[in-house]
């Protein structure tokens, strides 16, 4: 059974004789062949080479040519900010000032939509028998990056506006889909890392709807599908399940093992949740190897796709995703060979802030980092749009656990879920970006304890 087959049993809730591997490797890849992302992601000869030598490397079972949530946010009026390390970052939303509902329709041949069908083709035809993953903006981040942060505040103020916006988003990113599967995909995964940001009944209310369409809409392809979320989703894996799935894919701020419990009681595949920083980036092969076979001892092959949580971060070494591949192709054989492994902690010893002498108000966004995470993005806006006015008053820090002394932060504080915000040192917000008015009140709050 070669890969796509093998992932599409899985998909099925069919038998199999191992665990199928998906290296979501985004940005990474660029780095095989010597490129910057910048490079890759806006050049299809580099990165039809990228694909190639990734899959040569990685022996995945599938994979997706393009793992990039701003393409349909470009062609809509968003400004991209381009980076050698990262995917671009949306940096302007055409809807900020004037909530209008957009009637604009993304054509094949618009942005970098033919650069990434064109990828298709060839990596299809290079490698028919890897499952080929079409990964589009899921609708809600993609309403977010044209409205930007006011989306939060407009979900109780302006409901009837937000539910068009994500409705119209849901037509395009579907049209996207058709494009996809038009040029081979196999899966098309939906990515909408905001998700995690919202309250089940806000899940209910905007993106019940719209994301039982698209995928009705993809099966009526012959396409399965994948809800891809980032973040803390816990309390939305249910939801998720309802709008009817065939995968849905969660990262490690996720008890996998008790959301497999959910997904399996919808006959849902789930797929997931390889560290990224902390493994991936961070540790060693060995790190890597033992995390798998973890993973793969719990959740076994029924039903289980083994994954990243999210993209792979830019430096991630790729002797790491290597070592992954050979612990799903040869599980016994590296079982032996890590018999001595014993896990070493190498973060650093930090110096935490002295909140109670500062004459200014801290806050503070954990992230993963907000160039690559779109949750973690909206939660440093949200951060810096409530202390603009303050000036130095208050001061915004980001600390992104990409460094390693943010780990460090991230365990003296006991912050278990990204992104979260902290005001002053204390934790207030966990996997739920707060409106712009409440953090204004927390900061107000600790301004008057300071003047005292």
């Amino acid at each position: 059974m070669n890969g796509k087959q093998l992932i599409l049993e899985v998909l099925k809730g069919n038998p199999v004789e191992r665990c199928p591997w998906v290296p979501y490797t985004g940005s990474q890849i660029a780095n095989l062949k010597g490129y910057t992302a910048q490079e890759m992601f806006q050049n299809a000869d580099k990165l039809f080479e990228c694909c190639i030598e990734a899959e040569k490397q990685y022996k995945p079972d599938g994979m997706t040519p393009m793992f990039d949530l701003q393409v349909e946010a470009e062609i809509l009026g968003c400004e991209l900010a381009w980076y050698d390390n990262t995917p671009p970052t949306v940096c302007s939303h055409p809807l900020s000032d004037e909530f209008a509902i957009p009637s604009k329709k993304i054509s094949k041949d618009e942005g970098r939509i033919p650069l990434i069908l064109d990828v298709m083709r060839r990596f299809k035809a290079a490698n028919p028998e890897i499952a080929m993953y079409g990964l589009v903006c899921g609708p809600f981040t993609l309403a977010s990056h044209l409205r930007g942060t006011n989306i939060f505040m407009d979900m109780y103020d302006n409901e009837d506006n937000v539910k068009a916006l994500v409705n119209y988003c849901a037509e395009v990113v579907q049209d996207v889909a058709a494009y996809y599967i038009e040029a081979g995909c196999d899966i098309i995964a939906a990515v909408d890392p905001l998700v995690s940001q919202i309250s089940p009944d806000m899940f209910e209310t905007f993106l019940t709807e719209p994301y039982s369409k698209f995928f009705e809409f993809v099966r009526s392809k012959n396409t399965p599908t994948s809800f891809f979320v980032c973040g803390d989703a816990t309390k939305n894996i249910t939801p998720m399940c309802e709008t009817h799935p065939d995968c849905i894919a969660i990262d490690e701020n996720v008890n996998i093992v008790e959301a497999k419990k959910i997904t399996d009681s919808y006959n849902i595949t789930i797929s997931g949740n390889l560290q990224l920083t902390i493994t991936m980036l961070l540790g060693t092969q060995q790190d890597n190897q033992k995390e798998a076979l973890d993973l793969m001892d719990k959740l076994g092959t029924h039903r289980f796709i083994l994954a990243p949580g999210c993209d792979v971060p830019f430096d991630a070494p790729a002797a790491n995703l290597i070592g992954v591949g050979e612990a799903v192709r040869n599980p016994e054989v590296v079982r032996k060979a890590l018999e001595s492994y014993v896990a070493v902690e190498n973060l650093p010893e930090i110096e935490m802030p002295d909140y109670d002498n500062l004459d200014y108000v801290l806050l503070e966004a954990v992230t993963i980092d907000s160039k690559t995470c779109a949750a973690c993005g909206y939660m440093v806006a949200a951060a810096e749009a409530a202390a603009k006015g303050y000036g130095d008053k208050v001061k915004v820090v980001e600390r992104s656990i990409m460094r390693p002394e943010s780990l460090s932060f991230m365990k003296k504080k006991e912050i278990s879920n990204l992104p979260s915000l902290l005001v002053h040192g204390k934790v207030c917000h966990v996997s739920l970006i707060p409106p712009v008015e409440t953090i204004k009140e927390e900061i107000d709050e600790v301004l008057a304890k300071i003047k005292k």
